[in-house]
């Protein structure tokens, strides 16, 4: 696994849907089916890659995280604005800031040896510290969809300086 890259960004306006879910009882492909359903109704998108956000409370900074942990999911685009929001689809404000950009090849079942990597090795060796903002994936046209080995994404980390 390569080191990241680390990626300054401006604010982010996403819409799509979020559900609460955890680990245990991962309701990812629930979400993902039902954004899917309507997001060629979202007006004004910037590009066509989709984000899979993820928004921890304090635990999962402080690392009192674990299968149970309810977190809230989120399958969104990136937009212009929040004009002409549909129906069931919700607005979300991804804080700019310092980011560690990781790329993870294979299957979202191989996504453990990635997120390993990014919090058991890369983090604690780094000079940087997780910053308590939402964790996202960009599914852009590399991402081939969640069984297949070829597939990549990019995957975003909040980080600030230790």
């Amino acid at each position: 696994m390569k080191d990241p890259e680390i990626i300054e960004v401006d604010d982010k306006m996403l819409v799509g849907i979020s559900m609460h879910t955890s680990l245990a009882d991962d309701k990812t492909e629930l979400i993902w089916k039902r954004f899917m359903k309507n997001k060629n109704d979202i007006e004004n998108k910037k590009s066509n890659d989709l984000y899979s956000v993820q928004v921890y409370d304090e635990g999962f900074i402080s690392g009192h995280f674990n299968s149970q942990s309810i977190f809230e999911k989120w399958a969104a685009v990136e937009v212009e604005d929040y004009s002409g929001l549909t129906e069931g689809m919700k607005g979300l404000k991804l804080p700019g800031g310092l980011y560690a950009v990781f790329i993870h090849e294979g299957t979202s079942k191989e996504f453990y040896s990635t997120a390993k990597f990014i919090f058991e090795e890369w983090i604690p060796s780094s000079e940087y510290e997780l910053d308590n903002r939402p964790h996202f994936e960009v599914l852009g046209k590399e991402y081939k969809g969640p069984d297949n080995a070829k597939s990549m994404e990019k995957i975003w980390i909040p980080i600030k300086k230790a």
